[in-house]
């Protein structure tokens, strides 16, 4: 397990390697391209030393990497400030993100795919205002109004990249206590328990609904993300959340066990038709 940083600083070395590869060159022929030692080229590939943008930048220039998307996944996973839409909007709020939610919000605007098990709140993703206000408020404490109405401003930000070109694909498995637990008021709790059906109709959504008689399962133990990226599977990443620090892991090993445990948990839960009706069932009051 590790930060966001080093998982990145892994992940995107990993990637560069593959590249020089591919474009048939020793790491001592790539560092001639770019006018470097032999050994800036193997720290970078292995993840022991940061990289700059504009390194990157030398880099898949030397390795003729014309793809415009990927070059702009590498860039971000090097901390490039550079760019425009949805992909960079996050920097603005550079002096009130914590460094491990800039990391989180960075692989979800370049994730093509994201599934979650929630167990306590409703995916962020898929927030009301005024439940991501009141969810905000009792996470974090002593908040003044005009930090916690940034936090909120970010927090429906996110939420653009499900309708984006081509948009996120969203799968969550909501634990029954996601749905019962009353947050914000019945009123605010009502209008969130809409915005999930509303949500679950998009094309992009699956919501499935894990409810109290299934008993014990495999997400007992607690909430959990796993991004995944079209282009570069390589960077598939599981990111566990915790009150002041996020953790990631990236071993293949890791990643094939929270896909199976996720797996199971969607065998396990209700059918997005039959979770339709349950959330309205809960909305209703029944």
């Amino acid at each position: 397990m590790q930060h966001g940083p080093a998982v990145r600083r892994r992940k995107l070395g990993a990637e560069l390697r593959a590249l020089r590869t591919s474009a048939a060159l020793t790491s001592g022929e790539a560092a001639r391209l770019v006018g470097w030692h032999q050994s800036k080229v193997s720290r970078i590939e292995t993840g022991a030393s940061g990289v700059k943008p504009a390194d990157v930048r030398l880099l898949l220039d030397a390795y003729g990497v014309l793809d415009t998307d990927l070059r702009e996944l590498l860039l971000v996973l090097a901390g490039s400030d550079e760019g425009g839409g949805r992909h960079h909007w996050w920097h603005a709020y550079r002096g009130v993100l914590p460094p491990t939610y800039r990391d989180f919000i960075s692989l979800e605007s370049q994730a093509s795919a994201m599934r979650t098990l929630e167990t306590s709140v409703v995916p962020g993703l898929l927030q009301t205002p005024e439940y991501a206000r009141a969810v905000t408020r009792a996470s974090v404490g002593g908040l003044d109004d005009e930090r916690l109405d940034t936090l909120v401003e970010v927090r429906l930000a996110r939420q653009d990249v499900l309708r984006g070109e081509p948009p996120l694909e969203l799968s969550a498995v909501l634990d029954e206590a996601v749905l019962r637990r009353e947050i914000g008021g019945p009123e605010v709790m009502a209008r969130q328990l809409k915005r999930l059906l509303e949500a679950a109709r998009l094309p992009q959504v699956r919501l499935q609904v894990l409810p109290f008689t299934a008993g014990a399962h495999v997400g007992i133990t607690g909430p959990f993300v796993i991004f995944s990226f079209s282009r570069t599977s390589d960077l598939d990443v599981v990111v566990l959340d915790h009150l002041t620090s996020s953790l990631y892991l990236e071993r293949k090993e890791d990643l094939q066990a929270y896909t199976e445990a996720f797996n199971s948990l969607r065998f396990h839960a209700l059918s997005p038709e039959d979770s339709l009706d349950y959330i309205a069932g809960i909305g209703d009051g029944a």
